[in-house]
């Protein structure tokens, strides 16, 4: 892959009004995806996503290296220091309340689909003059699942054992859960959801990220918000020590992030005024490090764990260029702000120019 820039054309702006977050997340290796051995990965990714894009190669993270608190990272802007295990929301104001609040923005202009418990603080800090109020609403479709699972009482759920599991890391770990704005009755009738057409659609039943996927179209669909944050987590499944599923993960987010990408093409809320960002939260331990696990965890801070990439499109984004000057995850909110209109005050990232 060629990782050599154009000449940037001063002038050529992004006219994005609406825009899409995906975190190719679980933590992925560039290993396992730019190399000539991993790009087998991601045929999606390279060969229809990357063309019609701006293609950072150089993403590094200097946070901590845990899922929760380093995606509440990319939406503050501001590397944030809380422990990834308690269930606390981002000690800065998030890319939710900055867009929300500068812009007068309706509670269901900003949502966050999410896999794990341990995201359901996300949507908001308790910052003074920010906080909830200025907040996303937060999803998490596998509690919503499991409880309808419950309801329905149909025996079921064996299914589901793999995707509604919570955190690979820690299997013991079980987040207290605050309670939901919407009830799940409420939820299922206003997204027009069932388990039925969950099952139909769906290409496997042990994705957590289908799931996502799923409900992130009925949002679309539904409510057309200006701001949405999926967070893909399949791949975390290395933690089990399973290396054929950690790439069955990474090729499923692969193939999720060509789907998104055509649905913002599809829709009409969204199609040529969408900006959408593709970037893992971070990645592995290399194979050669004395003190990690290799693909299995994320522990050292070694190079193959903090540096990742990134993929923006969208109208005004110059397709088929690559950059390979270092940014920083950081850069995202500050450069959604750019985009969009508000202003992230608080975020210690720079606009990214050569995307505006």
């Amino acid at each position: 892959m060629s990782v050599s820039a154009p000449p940037f054309a001063h002038g050529v702006q992004s006219t994005a009004r609406r825009a899409v977050v995906v975190t190719f997340g679980g933590g992925c290796r560039d290993e396992e995806v730019l190399t000539p051995q991993g790009q087998q990965n991601v045929p999606y990714l390279l060969r229809e996503l990357i063309p019609q894009g701006t293609f950072f190669t150089h993403v590094e993270n200097r946070g901590i290296l845990g899922h929760y608190v380093a995606t509440a990272s990319l939406t503050t802007g501001v590397y944030e220091t809380f422990d990834n295990f308690a269930a606390v929301p981002p000690q800065s104001p998030t890319v939710f309340e900055y867009f929300r609040k500068g812009l007068k923005r309706p509670l269901h202009d900003a949502w966050v689909v999410a896999p794990s418990n341990g995201f359901n603080r996300i949507g908001s800090s308790d910052v003074r003059s920010f906080g909830p109020d200025y907040g996303a609403q937060v999803v998490l479709p596998k509690r919503f699942l499991k409880q309808a699972l419950a309801v329905k009482a149909t025996g079921t759920t064996g299914d589901y054992a793999r995707m509604l599991q919570d955190n690979y890391e820690t299997p013991l770990f079980s987040p207290q859960v605050a309670e939901s704005k919407i009830s799940l009755d409420e939820f299922a009738e206003l997204l027009n959801l069932s388990v039925k057409d969950f099952v139909t659609q769906s290409l496997t039943l042990s994705s957590a990220d289908e799931l996502s996927l799923y409900v992130a179209k009925r949002l679309m669909r539904r409510y057309a918000p200006h701001l949405l944050w999926i967070t893909l987590h399949d791949m975390d499944v290395a933690h089990a020590g399973c290396y054929s599923l950690y790439l069955e993960g990474i090729q499923r987010t692969d193939r999720l992030c060509r789907e998104i990408w055509r649905t913002i093409q599809t829709e009409p809320e969204y199609a040529g005024k969408t900006a959408l960002f593709i970037l893992p939260d971070f990645g592995r331990d290399s194979d050669d490090s004395i003190g990690g696990n290799g693909f299995q965890h994320h522990r050292t801070g070694d190079a193959l764990s903090r540096t990742t990439w990134m993929l923006a499109l969208g109208p005004g984004i110059h397709a088929n260029r690559v950059v390979d000057r270092p940014v920083a995850p950081l850069d995202v909110v500050p450069t959604l702000g750019a985009m969009l209109g508000f202003d992230a005050k608080m975020a210690r990232g720079k606009p990214l120019n050569e995307l505006l």
